[in-house]
């Protein structure tokens, strides 16, 4: 999978994709970055990317024609067009487990990540294809979503994660948030892990998880619960 980023400030991205599960994905394969910086297309003598709203109104609004123009010239790179333009906004659709699941499925993907007071409305008229927010509250941009988009999205790529079966016991993957997880010192401090989990009994193992996650996506989310007993 190609992901490309249009954006003020490609710097944001660089330590996020050289760690981790996104960097050994990007070394073998399975998927590559690419950030553009959205000033380097705009026709300003200035640089200029923004202007005051018509109607007047605080903040800055970024114009259309440098966006317009970086996603016409972004998307004749590659192989494969990109079938999905994403536009990072409080306004979107919230970003789930089963969206990434979906955009996963794409060749390329193209994420654009504005700043100031909001976009010209011929952006998300004219030029994108899905809207999503990570969350109900408001940030500077748009570059902390589409990296949390592009890591969520990644790690389920065929092959991206060491054990296949990881993805599959992840939370929201089923409708229920995940069973709690132990590891060594089976004592520690005095606190125990459950016995259950040290029995070696992989059908009462499982039960165990199963009424775990239950119990869990009850407590703590049970708007989750209500969803997955519909």
């Amino acid at each position: 999978m190609r992901m490309d980023f249009l954006t003020l400030f490609p710097g944001m991205f660089e330590s996020v994709f050289n760690h981790s599960i996104l960097a050994r994905a990007a070394e073998r394969g399975h998927v590559s970055f690419h950030t553009h910086d959205i000033r380097d297309y705009t026709e300003d003598k200035h640089n200029k990317v923004d202007d005051y709203p018509y109607g007047g109104g605080a903040g800055l609004v970024l114009k259309p024609q440098p966006v317009f123009d970086a996603a016409d010239q972004v998307k004749n790179q590659g192989e494969a067009l990109p079938d999905r333009v994403i536009l990072l906004c409080p306004q979107g659709k919230p970003f789930k487990q089963e969206d990434a699941r979906e955009l996963a499925g794409e060749e390329r993907l193209m994420f654009i990540c504005g700043h100031y007071e909001g976009y010209d409305e011929r952006i998300r008229e004219h030029l994108i294809t899905d809207e999503y927010s990570i969350g109900d509250f408001v940030m500077t941009g748009g570059e902390l979503g589409a990296m949390v988009m592009a890591d969520s999205i990644t790690r389920l790529l065929p092959g991206v994660l060491g054990n296949e079966h990881s993805a599959h016991t992840d939370s929201f993957e089923n409708g229920l948030l995940e069973y709690p997880q132990y590891t060594r010192p089976a004592d520690f401090r005095g606190m125990t892990v459950p016995d259950i989990l040290l029995s070696g009994d992989h059908g009462k193992i499982a039960e165990w998880r199963q009424n775990e996650a239950i119990k869990r996506t009850k407590e703590r989310r049970p708007d989750l619960w209500e969803k997955y007993t519909d």
